[in-house]
């Protein structure tokens, strides 16, 4: 052991990471009175990123944060979703959030300012020593009664070992917690590339849709707006994601800059008298790419004192915007069962066995039955081929249908779950 170890460190209970996962689950241990220490891999946290999604389940875990109000505010509503082909021509719109009968609404923001909104919370209720930042995550040993963690700085240097009666691990796609019980583990790559970028423009539409236009078989695009008036001009900052079928396999770099290049021919006859898809994405500020990985569902995700949470847990293609849904669910199905059990390895295994399934069940519907399968059937019905009537190939109630069944496996058709 260096100099620099010295003695353990002791909590109460350990949190690994301070992405959304870690951040919802230390406000959520907090509302119940319980103590936590956080540690975050980064050096500093920064706003960072590009747009996201929070589906009105994932608001309802906000508001029960007492958050709801600053993320409307940063962000924007939600009224509709719209699917069209690549020849701009509309095959299926629904309404969303509030406007779909839901309690809560669904915000487009962009994940830096929802990061940043949820770190200031933690440090404004916790308190700045609750959080250490450039503390990464090494390996971990457990006894009859704690675990111990080592850790280590950003250049290497080892830190002090922390013990805890309980360590939740909330470091991500990549979590190097989950690593050390899967060792072998990798990320399943399965044949779709994306490029992340966002545009600022004028609003397209009413300013406050949902877009996903054409197929990953021959080039599709989402388009969401995530900041009004970002100017002061009237214009919106907004978010798109372009994807496509490959079969070359792409490494896992989240941060990897991307070319417009390789994917911009693809979507240069998106041209559209609402909207110029080619002008979107070369007008952009910077775009990321990123192959669209998750990871097998596996059968267990508590190992004694430690558990996994969020990414770390059930990594899931980003798409459908469920896996910040996901990990916000999971913060507080957790914080409620350690609350009520003091049995804190107890409290472990149920958590496991109540989200462990509904999880499973999300990342197989991604993958098996994502929520752009309207664009996909209605290309199987009619080919690579603008209609004259979409009725005549398919009727609405059919394009409702596949639309309600996705929402029912996400756990987000008709009334939220508990």
């Amino acid at each position: 052991m260096s100099s620099m170890e010295g003695a353990v460190t002791q909590h109460n209970i350990v949190i690994i990471g301070g992405g959304i996962a870690g951040l919802a689950l230390a406000l959520n241990l907090h509302g119940h009175g319980i103590a936590v220490q956080l540690y975050e891999a980064a050096p500093e946290v920064r706003e960072i990123g590009v747009g996201i999604t929070l589906l009105p389940h994932a608001m309802r875990e906000i508001a029960h944060l007492g958050l709801a109000p600053k993320i409307i505010a940063a962000g924007i509503e939600t009224r509709e979703s719209a699917f069209f082909n690549r020849f701009g021509q509309k095959l299926f719109a629904e309404p969303r959030g509030r406007l779909a009968g839901y309690p809560d609404p669904e915000i487009g923001i962009h994940r830096g300012q929802l990061h940043g909104i949820l770190y200031r919370a933690a440090l404004e209720r916790l308190g700045a020593d609750a959080i250490k930042t450039d503390h990464q995550f090494v390996t971990l040993d457990q006894g009859a009664n704690d675990v111990t963690l080592r850790l280590q700085s950003s250049t290497g240097t080892a830190l002090p070992p922390v013990s805890a009666k309980i360590a939740l691990a909330c470091d991500g796609v990549n979590s190097a917690v989950r690593r050390h019980f899967y060792p072998e583990e990798q990320v399943a790559f399965t044949g779709i590339n994306t490029w992340r970028g966002v545009t600022r423009r004028k609003p397209i539409l009413d300013g406050r849709t949902y877009l996903r236009i054409g197929s990953i078989r021959t080039g599709k695009i989402v388009v969401y707006p995530i900041i009004d008036d970002i100017d002061g001009s009237g214009d919106q900052l907004i978010n798109w994601i372009a994807e496509i079928e490959t079969d070359q396999a792409q490494k896992n770099d989240w941060n990897k800059p991307g070319a417009k290049a390789d994917f911009l021919p693809i979507f240069e006859s998106f041209k559209f008298d609402w909207l110029d898809v080619g002008d979107l994405i070369r007008d952009a500020e910077s775009v990321l790419e990123y192959p669209m990985v998750d990871k097998d569902p596996i059968d267990k995700w508590t190992f004694g004192r430690v558990t996994f949470v969020g990414d770390a847990a059930h990594p899931m293609y980003p798409r459908g915007s469920n896996g910040s849904a996901q990990a916000l669910i999971d913060a507080r199905t957790l914080a409620d069962l350690i609350a009520g059990n003091d049995d804190h390895k107890a409290a472990l295994q149920s958590y496991e066995a109540q989200r462990l399934p509904a999880t499973s069940a999300v990342v197989r519907a991604n993958r098996s039955n994502p929520p752009d399968v309207i664009n996909l059937k209605v290309e199987e019905l009619l080919g690579d081929t603008p209609f004259d009537n979409l009725d005549d190939h398919i009727c609405l109630a059919d394009l409702r249908a596949l639309s309600d069944h996705y929402k029912r496996i996400a756990g987000f058709a008709g009334r939220q779950p508990a």
